[in-house]
């Protein structure tokens, strides 16, 4: 298969990837979070939450691993790796730090403690850790949203 198209078919995963990945958040964020709020009996609350919440888990885990990849092949591909050099880039290097930061919390933090921190914190005060985990969500989201924005801009020329 000619290098160009395998360039083209990664940059079509990285956009289903983002567009999975954040759309995900976007749910979570604006639906999800609020509509369970609403729920009074708390324990299901934090049930149900953690049983959705998992099912997204797994398939952002995914998104983001096609993302990662197909976002090295593209920059390895245009031989791009100077980029993260050029303030001029800088969106490249927005659109890395939401990657990474997203990285962290599904590979590492999350598995490691955030999953039993989260329970914990939400046993001894549901209300007060689903307003913390909402604002959190929020913030992500506007990282991204402003990420995403940012990086089809300064992919197509707008920033130089």
């Amino acid at each position: 298969m000619d290098n160009f198209v395998i360039f083209v078919i990664a940059r079509a995963l990285h956009v289903v990837g983002v567009v999975w990945w954040i759309g995900g958040v976007s749910f979570v964020t604006i639906v999800l979070i609020p509509g369970l709020s609403k729920i009074a009996d708390e324990k299901v609350r934090l049930q149900l939450f953690e049983q959705l919440e998992g099912r997204f888990s797994f398939q952002a885990k995914i998104a983001t691993t096609i993302t990662a990849l197909s976002g090295f092949y593209m920059v390895e591909f245009m031989n791009a790796w100077e980029r993260y050099l050029n303030l001029q880039f800088w969106w490249l290097h927005l659109m890395t730090f939401v990657w990474l930061i997203f990285a962290i919390v599904l590979f590492i933090l999350e598995p490691l403690f955030l999953h039993q921190w989260f329970r914990e914190q939400a046993e001894k005060d549901t209300k007060k850790t689903f307003i913390v985990m909402k604002r959190l969500h929020y913030l992500l989201l506007s990282v991204s949203v402003l990420a995403v924005f940012c990086a089809v801009a300064g992919a197509h020329g707008l920033f130089y």
